[in-house]
């Protein structure tokens, strides 16, 4: 195992834990304590975690790991999830895509989709984003045009924000707009952690016809720092079936239509 293996597997369990021990996690990874010492120093370094006397824990509420130390998290729930959202994407659409690790999984699974693989002039989708991972990702199929807007790039999300990328966006017309969230309430409505990227998330939910957010159950039922929209600006929730009944109920009579998966 490499040392950017032995980094990825060690975030990727700090994600999952909240907090590591030095031996346990040398255990894990098959090496020494002395090892998984001097890695959790480096990474301290990095301001990746927090260094503890026998071991590491995440930052405080203040803090976000980049996205490709959270892709880890909620792995299958997500899977299903996405694989619902781009199911929901008709064919010719213009669709929509915030940044986030679901959103990325959304990506993957629109370019998986056979019937999307046209072999004519046209796009079988035009895919609006303002996020770096995701435009890359799909910018090699040549069944997408891809739309990305300008601005100023988050090291945290690959998501471009700022003055630039809502010019750019509110130009634009979406069918579908595909959000991700780090919290979503019955009362409160969509929200994530930084206003910057809200403001994008909501610029492009304005933009669009039909507003999708892709969300697993641990987000939901909660809030965050800054709002996209309420509820009823929302037309579908895809989650997975570990959605408590009362909050999907709550949902529902806010007008969103939801759907476990």
């Amino acid at each position: 195992m490499t040392r950017k293996e032995r980094w990825q597997r060690l975030l990727d369990l700090l994600v999952e834990r909240g907090e590591l021990e030095v031996e346990p996690a040398a255990q894990t990874l098959g090496v020494s304590a002395a090892t998984i010492r001097r890695d959790l120093d480096q990474l301290a370094e990095q301001q990746l975690l927090v260094r503890t006397r026998g071991g590491a824990v995440v930052h405080g509420v203040s803090y976000e790991l980049p996205l490709r130390y959270r892709t880890s998290r909620r792995a299958a729930e997500k899977h299903r999830i996405s694989e619902a959202v781009a199911a929901l994407v008709v064919p010719g659409e213009v669709i929509g895509l915030t940044g986030g690790t679901t959103t990325t999984e959304v990506a993957r699974a629109l370019a998986g989709r056979q019937d999307l693989a046209s072999g004519t002039s046209t796009p079988a989708l035009t895919v609006v984003t303002n996020a770096l991972n995701i435009a890359g990702e799909l910018v090699i199929r040549p069944q997408f045009k891809i739309v990305l807007t300008g601005g100023v790039a988050r090291a945290q999300s690959y998501e471009l924000t700022g003055p630039l990328a809502q010019q750019v966006l509110g130009q634009l017309t979406v069918d579908t707009a595909i959000v991700g969230v780090d919290a979503f309430d019955p009362a409160d409505g969509a929200a994530t952690r930084h206003e910057d990227e809200a403001a994008m998330n909501r610029l492009l939910c304005e933009r669009a016809r039909r507003v999708v957010v892709a969300a697993d159950s641990s987000r939901l039922g909660a809030r965050a720092f800054a709002r996209i929209c309420p509820a009823e600006s929302v037309h579908t929730l895809v989650t997975d079936t570990g959605l408590p009944d009362p909050v999907a109920r709550s949902f529902e009579a806010a007008g969103v239509e939801v759907r476990r998966v």
